[in-house]
């Protein structure tokens, strides 16, 4: 193999590849980038086990060829080399590739390219196109509620499906919950997403997605299968298995009877909270305690080894001598993502989950259960 590539061209293909691979591997042709090399491009591929990312780079193509070299490695010295230098890798047939750059040489090792996997697609029983800022929207209001916890494998992702709505139609709705809080957003299906089955996409899989979004522009395909999905962003193919399990029935959780609402200035609100907050500990989980009374809103926190901390709020509020307490970490989480200059809150009573949302907006909705304060 021998072949010419643009530095900045090959650097913004490795740094959407080299990303899936994992720092320690059981095996190690999973720590390498495959290389095919072929007409006038380079087609580099990457994967896990669980998520396989693609990118074509254009090149000049003097001798086709096939290997796999260092994933991580070759990013380094591909970002350290001169902004718009040529880049040269040749390889003889043996177990080294030659990358040269002005006065730059590098020797790599190299594994044979037959023993590298291929996370075999199948076929897509459903395929859509979506603006690739909705599906961020998705991702961006939601994937904070994803649960780390191991055991709950089926709560490690978001949820996507497609649910008649009498309002609205047909919509694709993104759900993740870890148990404490939960976040729901959705848009109006794409043409294609109706009829399709709920998916649990990995943590993993919705971070990297997340990354290909940033700054892109125009629609995104997705296909979607029984047990994998696909991604395409402009020149990246992204295919990722699912989660394997059942998501809980979120809509058995969501409060349907909170009565109870309060408006309050969500800049104000967060602010309030981050500064009583600060005198929280650890150990008691952060607990911040909202007092409601003759439209004042008293944030407290007590933390039995420094101290008190408090602060009041002008609000509106329908009920008086209204307690109820949170973790503050959640509290913070979930204003953050209010886009409204007023977030509404909906309580049923000191125990019961409270429903958030944006003023005047429908598209999201959070849940978060209180904390005994």
């Amino acid at each position: 193999m021998k072949v010419t590539l643009e530095r900045n061209h090959l650097l913004k293909s490795l740094s959407h590849v080299h990303r899936v691979v994992e720092r320690r591997n059981t095996y190690p042709i999973l720590a390498n980038v495959l290389f095919k090399a072929s007409e006038d491009r380079v087609e580099l591929r990457a994967t896990d086990l669980d998520i396989e990312v693609t990118e074509a780079v254009p090149a000049m193509v003097s001798t086709p060829g096939t290997t796999t070299v260092p994933a991580h490695t070759l990013y380094e010295i591909v970002r350290k080399l001169s902004d718009g230098a040529e880049v040269r890798l040749e390889t003889d047939g043996g177990e080294n590739m030659v990358l040269t750059s002005g006065r730059s040489r590098f020797n790599l090792a190299c594994l044979s390219p037959d023993s590298f996997p291929d996370l075999k697609s199948g076929s897509f029983g459903h395929e859509f196109a979506i603006a690739a800022s909705a599906l961020r929207e998705l991702i961006e209001r939601t994937q904070f509620a994803i649960s780390n916890e191991e055991t709950r494998y089926y709560l490690n992702g978001i949820y996507f499906h497609a649910v008649e709505n009498s309002a609205t139609g047909t919509v694709l709705r993104a759900v993740a919950t870890d148990g404490h809080r939960m976040a729901r957003a959705e848009i109006e299906a794409p043409t294609g997403a109706k009829g399709m089955p709920g998916i649990i996409v990995p943590k993993k899989t919705v971070g990297e997605v997340q990354k290909l979004l940033d700054g892109a522009e125009g629609e995104v395909k997705v296909e979607v299968s029984d047990t994998k999905i696909r991604f395409t962003v402009g020149p990246v193919v992204l295919l990722s298995k699912l989660i394997e399990g059942t998501f809980p029935d979120y809509d058995r959780v969501t409060p349907k009877n909170n009565d109870k609402q309060m408006n309050v200035d969500r800049a104000s609100f967060a602010t309030a909270v981050d500064r009583v907050s600060t005198i929280a500990s650890d150990r008691g989980g952060k607990a911040v305690k909202l007092s409601a009374k003759d439209g004042l809103l008293e944030l407290s926190v007590t933390n039995p080894d420094h101290g008190t901390a408090s602060e009041e709020l002008a609000v509106e509020f329908d009920t008086d001598g209204f307690e109820i307490g949170f973790n503050a970490r959640y509290l913070l989480d979930i204003i953050g993502q209010i886009r409204s200059e007023s977030a509404i809150f909906m309580f049923n009573d000191a125990g019961s989950p409270t429903l958030v949302k944006d003023e005047g907006e429908t598209k999201a909705l959070y849940v978060l259960m209180p904390m005994r304060v």
